[in-house]
């Protein structure tokens, strides 16, 4: 007969002891590592975390309120203005004088040269006729003044190189125009005798339109320009002058 002591272990009680002792020790495993993970995880994100406190102050106790001083404000104010400048002011503006002006000096004429500078005196031309030939050195006169043409200009007695003739003055003559009267204009000289740019000076009688007929045959005149010192004055103002009359117009 065996012993008492002896014990008999089959295979499946071995295989069920080994299993149970790799489940327990999954188990201490699982515990040991929420013991020493799960907290470290936890403190890790609290420490992050910026710490957040609150400081309750008790509310000051309403007290008498201190006026403050005016004077203390208005010293404080003075001393922290920046300096004022001096006002510089302006010299004084020099007014020039003017100087006087001086007395025209007199001319004293004789009885001779009175004579000499009535231009009454003077003869004249008759129908605009030149005072100088086309050969002479001779200037040529201006009885009617200098300074009486368009702006000033002076302006000459014409000098004809070929006088029209009736028939070129008549064309323009109106159909109410007098039997009798004149036309006055002033012409500027041009090349090869012409005239051009005449203006109206005056005509007998007014409104008779005998002005506008000579002006408006002026293309066809032929007039000298004329010579101051010997030298030709071409673009220099003439003076024309146009006599109606019954047998005819002349210059």
């Amino acid at each position: 007969m065996p012993p008492a002591s002896t014990s008999y272990t089959t295979p499946a009680t071995r295989r069920r002891i080994t299993a149970l002792a790799l489940t327990l020790l999954v188990h201490l495993l699982l515990l040991f590592l929420l013991l020493n993970l799960g907290p470290a995880s936890i403190r890790k994100k609290l420490e992050d975390r910026m710490p957040v406190t609150f400081t309750l102050m008790p509310e000051p106790e309403a007290g008498p309120k201190t006026a403050p001083n005016p004077v203390k404000s208005k010293n404080k104010s003075s001393e922290d203005a920046p300096p004022v400048p001096a006002t510089v002011r302006p010299p004084a503006a020099v007014v020039e004088k003017t100087p006087p002006t001086p007395d025209l000096p007199f001319i004293k004429m004789s009885r001779q040269d009175y004579a000499a500078a009535d231009i009454g005196n003077k003869p004249s031309t008759q129908g605009g006729g030149a005072s100088a030939g086309a050969g002479s050195g001779k200037s040529s006169s201006s009885t009617y003044g200098p300074g009486e043409g368009p702006g000033g200009e002076p302006l000459f007695e014409a000098d004809w190189y070929r006088r029209p003739t009736n028939a070129e003055l008549a064309t323009y003559l109106p159909s109410n125009a007098p039997r009798t009267g004149w036309g006055l204009v002033a012409c500027k000289t041009v090349e090869n005798f012409h005239v051009e740019n005449c203006q109206s000076l005056g005509e007998s009688p007014l409104g008779s339109g005998f002005a506008r007929a000579v002006r408006q045959a002026a293309w066809q005149f032929l007039v000298r320009p004329p010579r101051i010192g010997g030298k030709s004055q071409v673009g220099a103002w003439v003076r024309i002058r146009i006599d109606y009359t019954e047998s005819g117009a002349a210059p």
